[in-house]
């Protein structure tokens, strides 16, 4: 029996992982495909992504009642329906029989995809930390699953580039075609996947237990929840408006007259590439570090870090590795700023599945709710860099990564401080 739930656990664990690395894959198209809509509406560079994350904020919470009431399992393969559609909506904007509204067809499949990454995340997150028993070594597997997380967000903006190249007044939708067909592919057989294995169901095991308190009972979980809103908005912001940054070839920008959209994703999926790494590297030391002293020194050099690229003249440049159709892989000259924002990719990484295990730390049977609740504050990816956009058109890009800056100091106040269980005493078997 013990070898048994040890098998089951096992692919449990890998079937996470295997979602973990969906979300990124769904979630990262939004900022590149801004690039091609950016051009024929200048207001939709981030509005894909904005759509994509609003969606959290209206099914986090019924994603979290649906997950005590149908199991981790069904909401799972809704999830999976779900984006499948929202892929097929977006495909459509790319027809020219839509015309004028092909924008808002965009649109409208990139907020039904934020419904599926929605219910994804509210199942994966709880179920690794609960797999891996809580504690340290809960983030370690949410670390781990996080891991091919930036995988996939390594690739999304990497294709997208090489797809586009330079982006014109003629780049449309139907340039990304093949992957809005690999993306297709890859929600019919997660589903298949899914309907097959066995996934632990606590949720439905807790449906007579009573509850006499709720996750806003526990400072620490809503002083979490506050700082997911932070991190998803830091964590896509800076990627984001460095590959804006690199794409626009005029003074404002980087000035890259040639390939600039497809140098723009490639610096940007060094960003995840680097998280990938911080990811995996957490993954080995989360055993023995605590995960408040990870998240208090990727948070305070983050701050560092970002703070050097805006002060960095653009003049001072530095080489970095990126993908032109013409020459492959490649070196290619970019302002040093860049690279400071991307190093910053080894601090985001961890923080997720920190901010999410300090959270629910100690929430016993709240979990499955609390992790409803910190999904809907995950529009946090939308909000703020939708600001950093506008920010970026009012004191420049460089100049708005201060509402960065902002963020993470609440980040590292949350890991000194508010990440600390004062509410002990609230029952929670």
């Amino acid at each position: 029996m013990v070898q048994k739930s040890k098998s089951s656990n096992l692919i449990a664990i890998v079937t996470m992982c295997f979602i973990f690395a969906m979300i990124s894959f769904v979630t990262n198209m939004a900022a590149p495909f801004g690039n091609i809509w950016k051009g024929q509406y200048p207001w939709a560079g981030m509005m894909g992504n904005m759509m994509n994350f609003a969606a959290y904020l209206f099914m986090g919470i019924p994603a979290g009642k649906m997950l005590m009431k149908v199991g981790y399992k069904k909401t799972t393969l809704i999830a999976l329906a779900t984006g499948f559609c929202g892929i097929v909506v977006e495909w459509l904007s790319s027809f020219s029989f839509v015309g004028s509204a092909a924008i808002y067809v965009y649109l409208l499949g990139a907020f039904i995809c934020g419904f599926c990454v929605c219910m994804l995340n509210t199942v994966v997150n709880p179920m690794l930390n609960l797999l891996g028993g809580g504690g340290n070594r809960g983030n370690q597997l949410i670390q781990t699953g996080g891991t091919l997380n930036s995988l996939t967000g390594t690739l999304t903006p990497l294709l997208i580039g090489v797809l586009i190249g330079t982006v014109t007044s003629e780049t449309s939708m139907s340039d990304v075609v093949p992957l809005l067909f690999i993306a297709m592919a890859v929600f019919a057989i997660a589903f298949v996947i899914i309907w097959f294995v066995n996934i632990p169901e606590p949720a439905q095991e807790r449906k007579a237990v009573v509850y006499e308190h709720s996750a806003w009972n526990f400072r620490h979980f809503v002083l979490g929840a506050v700082a997911i809103f932070f991190y998803v908005g830091i964590e896509i912001g800076i990627p984001a408006q460095v590959n804006f940054f690199l794409s626009d070839a005029s003074e404002k920008g980087a000035g890259i007259a040639v390939n600039g959209a497809a140098i723009g994703g490639a610096i940007a999926a060094v960003y995840w590439l680097l998280m990938m790494i911080g990811r995996f590297s957490s993954t080995l030391i989360s055993g023995k570090v605590s995960t408040r002293t990870q998240m208090t020194v990727v948070s305070t050099v983050a701050v560092v870090l970002v703070i050097a690229a805006i002060f960095t003249p653009k003049a001072v440049a530095v080489n970095m590795p990126g993908y032109s159709a013409a020459d492959g892989f490649t070196m290619f000259r970019v302002p040093l700023s860049c690279l400071f924002l991307v190093l910053c990719g080894l601090c985001t990484s961890i923080m997720w599945g920190a901010i999410f295990n300090l959270a629910v730390e100690g929430l016993g049977k709240y979990t499955e709710a609390a992790s409803g609740i910190f999904m809907m504050l995950v529009v946090g990816g939308g909000i703020m860099p939708l600001i950093q956009e506008y920010l970026a058109k009012a004191v420049g890009y460089m100049g708005s990564y201060w509402l960065v800056v902002a963020m993470l100091a609440y980040l590292l106040f949350y890991a000194l401080v508010g990440s600390r269980n004062v509410n002990r005493d609230i029952p929670v078997e």
